[in-house]
């Protein structure tokens, strides 16, 4: 009988430890150019994650008064970071980063933000 709740525990215990890494998701830690930062128009777009991004499913659009700008994203040598060079030199106005990023997690995150090209 004293079996028993010792093995509910070893259980409970291993199944919190399990569960750990499956809470965390990607998280975007910095963009470059910032949120809401305006200034020249930027040769790459960079966006930093705290986790490791599968390159498959991970990506960002961006797009300026509703039409898409065409972008080549790639994940960066650190595979914290999707770096996205635009086809052609931004021109002066408003833009918005839309992103999607998974990790070895599997869950699907996405946010978005916007910068000013002058």
């Amino acid at each position: 009988m004293i079996l028993r709740p010792f093995l509910a525990l070893a259980v409970g215990t291993a199944s919190l430890l399990a569960s750990g890494p499956a809470l965390a998701h990607a998280k975007l830690v910095s963009a470059t150019p910032a949120a809401n930062a305006a200034g020249p128009a930027p040769r790459q777009i960079v966006l930093k994650f705290n986790e490791k991004v599968q390159a498959k499913f991970s990506g960002f659009d961006l797009t300026t008064g509703g039409a898409t700008v065409p972008v080549k994203v790639v994940v960066g040598r650190d595979r914290l970071s999707l770096v996205g060079v635009p086809a052609k030199p931004l021109s002066p106005g408003a833009y918005q980063v839309k992103w999607h990023a998974v990790t070895a997690d599997t869950h699907r995150m996405q946010g978005d933000y916007s910068f000013t090209v002058r």
